[in-house]
């Protein structure tokens, strides 16, 4: 969950006894280096690190002012220059430098979203001694990503928060659900299955593994820990939606990827031609979520969350992790029975 988990949400998901994730994305090499040395000196435990592998694509000057013109209401409401200076968003791909990191950390697990990066760095990430773990939206995706090296598949449904993990299609209207999609993924790759996508509870759990997942992905659940890095405007938000509070839309970033509601979403949105490509959509929106966040608002901050939100609660991260491991184990002993 780049942008608003650290060590914190990692230790207590291992305290629980969870694979704890580092999102790596937006992180530089020094702080991803800080983290995992805060984790293995509190813990031993394993631990993934996860990375986007998406093509790089410069800022195109045109549509960017097209999409400042398009935010400059906004910019003046909140008392900013349109035409001020920002810091270019930064989530880099996976690169030769981001695998050196790897290769000298050696985490157990390295996950990857929007595909697999070139052959070779793969290769480079096993020789390692690190699992290789890719994230499909359709099942076509899962047979590529098994093909081209993946030692495990995370099956991401269209409930999921956060950005799509597509690489193979564009279309988000055809995207299928958690439990629709993880039996076909099953049925169609030989490696391990990863549900992800609307899970937040044991019931969830219990039925990803009935449909023949070996794992589950949890993420929304997490996001209302103390541990959560979220600003209080999007703790609020995440306390007070319900089961219809998310959509897709890609006016945040550039890129389709699901969240709460926010004015943005609603008032440019959820999906804008109009918005750059990823990730340079987010560029300029940084000052306006800065500056809406003093005012105790959300307006334009990603709510990334799946539509499980609801279903989240206020509670340490290691406690949830136990609190779901028990929900699930006791589902599937009344399932056995």
């Amino acid at each position: 969950m780049a942008g608003v988990q650290d060590v914190d949400v990692m230790i207590g998901a291992a305290q629980g006894g969870a694979l704890a994730s580092l999102p790596c994305a937006m992180l530089a090499a020094e702080k991803i280096r800080e983290q995992i040395g805060i984790f293995r000196r509190r813990l031993s435990a394993p631990v993934n690190m996860n990375f986007f592998c998406h093509t790089a694509v410069d800022a195109d000057p045109a549509r960017e002012a097209i999409w400042r013109r398009r935010l400059a209401g906004y910019y003046q409401e909140l008392g900013l220059d349109p035409d001020a200076t920002v810091n270019a968003a930064n989530r880099a791909p996976f690169s030769a430098q981001a695998c050196e990191l790897v290769e000298d950390l050696k985490p157990e697990v390295v996950s990857f979203h929007f595909g697999l990066p070139d052959r070779s760095l793969v290769q480079r990430v096993k020789a390692a001694g690190c699992v290789v773990v890719g994230c499909a939206t359709i099942v076509k995706e899962a047979v590529w990503l098994e093909q081209n090296g993946a030692d495990a598949i995370i099956a991401q449904g269209a409930e999921a928060g956060g950005h799509r993990g597509m690489f193979l299609t564009d279309n988000i209207a055809t995207q299928p659900g958690t439990f629709a999609l993880v039996p076909q993924v099953v049925d169609a790759v030989r490696v391990p299955v990863i549900a992800a996508g609307g899970i937040a509870d044991g019931r969830g759990i219990a039925a990803a593994f009935a449909l023949g997942a070996a794992g589950v992905q949890v993420g929304t659940a997490y996001l209302r820990t103390p541990q959560a890095k979220v600003s209080p405007p999007t703790r609020a938000a995440l306390a007070s939606a319900d089961d219809n509070s998310t959509v897709m839309t890609n006016v945040m970033t550039g890129r389709p990827a699901r969240g709460v509601f926010n004015r943005l979403m609603r008032e440019v949105g959820p999906i804008s031609p109009d918005a750059p490509a990823f990730p340079h959509a987010a560029t300029a929106l940084s000052p306006l979520k800065t500056a809406a966040e003093k005012l105790g608002r959300a307006d334009f901050t990603n709510l990334w969350a799946g539509q499980s939100v609801a279903l989240g609660r206020e509670t340490e991260a290691a406690d949830l992790t136990r609190i779901l491991a028990r929900e699930a184990l006791e589902r599937l002993s009344a399932l056995a029975h």
